[in-house]
Parts: structure tokens; sequence; C-alpha cells
């Protein structure tokens, strides 16, 4: 995404091509991707790389959003459940529509993709990035109460507002980066061509003071505000509330999802800063690091709720037991175990079935020999041994 003159990659093999910065302009990137590497390994492990975090991101996100669906369709939803599948959605378009264009950038070293391409790659990008971290910020106003059924209509949930939001975040986000749109363009090298941004001269004092003003509003001062709010109100909800058991834990998970988004964006917000406030430029490796943090940002937050929040947790289980009992078409005979209880008692009440049958079934033969021998009792007028019974009772 950056340019440089002469600098380290990965290993000191890999260096840029030197490229000739025009005249008329203040600072001179690339866009999309770093373009005119010299090096093999860079040009097949970044793609490999960022390919494989692409895949696996996109399918605990289309997991998550599975999950989510569900639970609105069975009336267990929530503000916060609704703002979470809306952060699934925008890493899942990080993943598949950001992070392909990167890895083909770093394969051909040119840009391929058209100027249309070139010109909002970064922009889309940026506004993605905006929009998760405005996300989070909204997530601390909203509830976090499941919504029954039979209350859709009541305050606890209000479609409206979510809606709304989601609309001005979306907004808001697309509109800053503008910039990133206006200033790119292609630039012809030889046979092929480069995507750079080209900041002219007359606009440098400008876009300084927006440079400094952009990532503060758009990242730092969101996740310093959501990790202050959601560490407060987790030490209130766990010294201070009278049952704070469900509601610590969708706290905590709040809170380790906004500190894993502020630590895995930071190195890029702080390179794209650095850059364009004119300081020396960071190293290669540097830069390409920052935007492989990013790509694993949206593949990791899948992660945290999987495994943290209880409520995606039961949905993954769900989903698991309702996938393998359709995959067993062919023997339609064997159901599949209800999920009341736990693991013992149902492998007790199967025990118990197996012994109950076992002890009903009998031999024919051996029940018609007893079946015929179960009144043993006979009149005394008919008995054919009558002293028998008189001795038994001398």
């Amino acid at each position: 995404m950056y340019f440089y003159s002469v600098s380290q990659s990965f290993n000191t093999s890999s260096r840029f091509m030197d490229i000739d910065r025009p005249t008329n302009v203040s600072f001179f990137d690339f866009v999309g991707g770093v373009q005119l590497l010299q090096g093999e390994d860079t040009r097949t492990a970044m793609p490999v790389l960022l390919i494989g975090i692409c895949v696996s991101g996109a399918v605990c996100n289309l997991l998550v959003l599975l999950i989510f669906i569900r639970d609105f369709r069975g009336g267990r939803g929530s503000e916060v459940k609704a703002l979470l599948a809306s952060l699934a959605s925008t890493d899942l378009a990080i993943l598949l529509l950001c992070a392909p264009v990167r890895a083909v950038t770093y394969y051909r070293q040119t840009w391929t993709l058209g100027s249309f391409a070139c010109r909002t790659t970064d922009w889309f990008q940026h506004s993605c990035v905006v929009a998760k971290t405005f996300i989070l910020v909204a997530t601390t106003k909203a509830k976090h109460t499941l919504l029954p059924r039979a209350a859709a209509s009541q305050s606890i949930y209000s479609p409206t507002w979510i809606h709304g939001a989601l609309a001005f975040i979306w907004t808001v986000s697309m509109m800053l980066p503008i910039p990133q749109m206006l200033f790119a363009a292609l630039l012809p090298r030889g046979d092929d061509f480069v995507c750079v941004s080209e900041m002219p001269v007359c606009a440098s004092d400008f876009m300084s003071l927006f440079y400094k003003i952009y990532p503060t509003l758009a990242f730092v001062a969101p996740v310093i505000f959501t990790i202050a709010y959601y560490t407060k109100t987790l030490y209130t909800a766990v010294n201070h509330a009278p049952s704070p058991r469900h509601q610590s834990k969708v706290v905590l998970v709040l809170l380790c999802l906004s500190g894993a988004v502020g630590l895995m964006l930071l190195p890029e917000w702080g390179t794209f800063t650095w850059i364009r406030l004119g300081y020396n430029r960071p190293p290669a490796g540097l830069i390409m690091f920052a935007q492989v943090l990013l790509y694993a940002c949206s593949a990791l937050s899948p992660v945290v709720l999987m495994t943290m929040y209880d409520d995606v947790r039961q949905g993954l289980v769900a989903i698991w037991f309702v996938a393998t009992c359709r995959s067993d078409k062919r023997a339609p005979e064997v159901k599949c175990p209800q999920t009341e209880g736990n693991g013992a008692e149902v492998a007790a009440n199967a025990v118990g079935n197996a012994v109950s049958q076992t002890k009903e079934a009998t031999f024919p033969d051996v029940e018609h020999f007893w079946t015929g021998r179960r009144n043993t009792h006979v009149e005394d007028e008919h008995d054919p041994v009558p002293w028998e019974k008189e001795e038994k009772m001398l």
C-alpha cells in the first residue's frame, strides 16, 4: 500500500523497485497492496497467507451469521446480537472483497484490476474498518436482554433504533475515507500499470490536518471509549449487580472483542498515519505485517464469539446436531439422541431400556411351560396325594 525507494522486506532479498515521484505531489504511495516488490518468497508467501486467512475467516463469520439468524427466527434475539451480526457481515465483506485484491496484487506485483477497482479498493476497506469500530461503540448502548417472542413489540428490542444506528454508522464510515478515493489513480510503468495515491501539493496543508483528525475520530477515540466503558461495566456487574452472571459474561465477551480489534488494527492505523504525516517510512515488513493483522482481525472476531459467547456456542452445538442427524439418511430407523440432560443421563437411559428389553424377551417354549404352572393351588377334594399335605402339617 505504501511506496519506498529502497526498503527491507521479509528478508534482505526482497526490495522495492524504484519509481519516480512527480514533483507536484506531496506524498506518493501504493494503493491496494505493495507493488513492484522484488523477491519470489514474498510473492508466494503473502497470497497464500492472505487466502488462508480469507477462507477460514469467511467460514467462521458465516457460521456466526447463521447462528444469529436462527436465534432471531426462534425469538431469542437481542439488540447486541443484531449489532454483532452486522459486525460479522462487515468482517465477511473485508475478507471476501478486500483480502483477495491484496492477494492478487502481491502475486502479480502490478495492478491488473482496472481503474474503478484502483479508486475504490482502499476507500471500501477503510469504510469497513471504520464501521467496525463504530458498531462496537453502538453495542455500549444496546440491551443484552433476550427478546421473547411474546414481547417483540415491547421496548426491550427496537429494530427501528438498530436500523437507524446502522444506517448512520455506514453513512459516516463511507464519507470519512473519501480522500482515499479522490487521490487514487493508475500510473503506467512500461507495459503494466501500478495503482498509486497522489496528493497534490496544493492540498497538503488541509490533508495534513485531516490525517490527524481522521485516525483519532475513526479509531483512537472509539476504541478507547469502548474499552473504558466495558471495563467499568464489568467491574460494576461483578461487584454490585444482584445477579451478575449472564450480564457479566456478555460484557466480558464485548470487552475482549473490543480489545482484540483495537490491538490488531493499531499497526495498520499507525503506519497509515505515520506515512501521511510525512515522517520516515517504516520497513516494508511492518507494512505487510499490519495488513495481515487487519485481515486476521476479521477472522479472529467470530472465533472470540464462538468460544466465549454462550448463546453462539450453544447455537453452534445445535447446528452440529442438526447437521449430523440429517446427514444419516440411509438409516432412518436410527434416531439421534435427545439433548435433554447430560451425556451420563442419556447413556443411563439407553442402558436401562436395553436391560428392560432383555428382561421382557423370553423363549416361547419356556414361557408356555411356566404359564401352565402358574396356578399351583389345588382343591383338597381333588388332591391326588393328600398324605403329603398331612405329613407337612404334622
